[in-house]
């Protein structure tokens, strides 16, 4: 296995070389009909299931983001969060709350840094 530089490996990507990331959307196209559950539940499941694993900040902002674009609120969010503590306990719903802003930070930096389409 040979190591590429950084650069090389994000032009891969964006030019649409990205097996691990297909891979992790296959996976996740059909769940949420496989589920039997609304988009509602169904996404307020996949978050006490990202706070009960530690998940990274990426998983939220995936998570989130889809449930933003389908009208979950960030009360329902919060309401799950407080729910499932009793159960993980506070510290991993504290460290939760920081991967999600640490997600929502770091995209937001992100956006910032990428140039504006120019339209011709």
């Amino acid at each position: 296995m040979t190591q590429t530089a950084p650069d090389d490996a994000l032009g891969r990507i964006a030019q649409g070389d990205a097996p691990v990331l297909e891979t992790l959307l296959a996976m996740n196209l059909d769940a949420l009909e496989r589920s039997g559950l609304d988009a509602e539940t169904y996404l307020l499941v996949r978050l006490a299931a990202l706070v009960a694993m530690d998940a990274p900040p990426v998983s939220y902002l995936i998570t989130l983001g889809v449930a933003e674009e389908a009208g979950l609120t960030a009360e329902k969010a919060q309401a799950v969060m407080v729910a499932i503590a009793p159960i993980v306990g506070s510290a991993r719903v504290t460290a939760a709350a920081g991967a999600i802003l640490r997600g929502v930070l770091g995209a937001a930096a992100l956006a910032d840094q990428v140039p504006e389409q120019r339209s011709s």
